[in-house]
């Protein structure tokens, strides 16, 4: 396949230009000649050194991640930026980064894989931010406890440790989910009636802000629930016929 037959493919699937105004990485390809033929994809969370040396190991013509190189461009490419953009020059590799579209995406994105894995029906799009939206909302299965939410995401998610603040009821009925760092859409959790906020990591000011409201909050870490979205991206990839390979790199962050 055609490298630009497939970054086309993927930025229609991802809506990637809906985001070009409220998104400061540089979505879609970031290192590449759009010209290059690919037949093995690799998938991460981040473009790292670590990832971008184990998609060389697997001869991959194309590494695809969450977290890329440019965030609001690229002033100087020295230290560890010049390290990486040269692991993917000297191994053949380009760069494919989806960030708030995978987060926001109904279907493929990592809300909407935190969704499907607790059962969540009637989702709809949560996490505004200017015309789009970032995360997922969606009313909880019958009887789904407190307890049996993190039981299920630790048993889910590549996590460390699953923290809550238990401010909200234990038996849960509507959940709002954006990954990452999400804390900032407390207030809109509230709002639409959500008991439950899910997210990756906290900031010192939401422990008072969810005690006031009566929220629970849910910190499952901001790697672990940001794997789903490429692991999707992967599926989708395997139906277009190419060989993949999906490289875990957890931070414990």
């Amino acid at each position: 396949m055609k490298l630009t037959d497939f970054v086309s493919r993927l930025d229609d699937r991802l809506d990637t230009d809906a985001y070009n105004d409220v998104d400061a990485s540089a979505n879609g390809l970031q290192v590449g000649p759009p010209e290059a033929t690919i037949e093995h994809a690799a998938f991460a969370v981040d473009a790292a050194t670590a990832t971008i040396g184990a998609a060389a190991d697997s001869d991959a013509d194309v590494l695809i991640t969450h977290h890329g190189l440019s965030w609001g461009g690229i002033e100087r490419v020295t230290d560890r930026q010049y390290d990486r953009i040269a692991a993917l020059i000297d191994n053949d590799i380009a760069l494919y980064v989806s960030h708030l579209p995978l987060d926001g995406h109904q279907t493929l994105g990592n809300a909407a894989v935190l969704a499907d894995q607790l059962g969540l029906t009637d989702t709809e799009p949560f996490g505004t931010m200017g015309p789009v939206t970032v995360g997922q909302q969606g009313t909880a299965p019958a009887s789904l406890t407190r307890g049996e939410l993190t039981a299920t995401l630790d048993a889910e998610l590549e996590a460390d440790d699953v923290q809550v603040l238990d401010f909200g009821p234990e038996d849960i009925e509507q959940v709002a989910i954006v990954t990452g760092s999400g804390t900032d859409w407390l207030d809109e959790a509230r709002e639409i009636g959500a008991d439950t906020l899910i997210t990756g990591e906290g900031k010192q000011q939401v422990y008072h802000r969810a005690r006031e409201a009566g929220l629970n909050v849910v910190l499952a870490g901001h790697y672990a629930t940001e794997t789903g979205g490429v692991q999707r991206l992967q599926a989708l990839a395997d139906d277009w016929g190419l060989s993949t390979s999906y490289h875990s790199h957890p931070t414990g962050l």
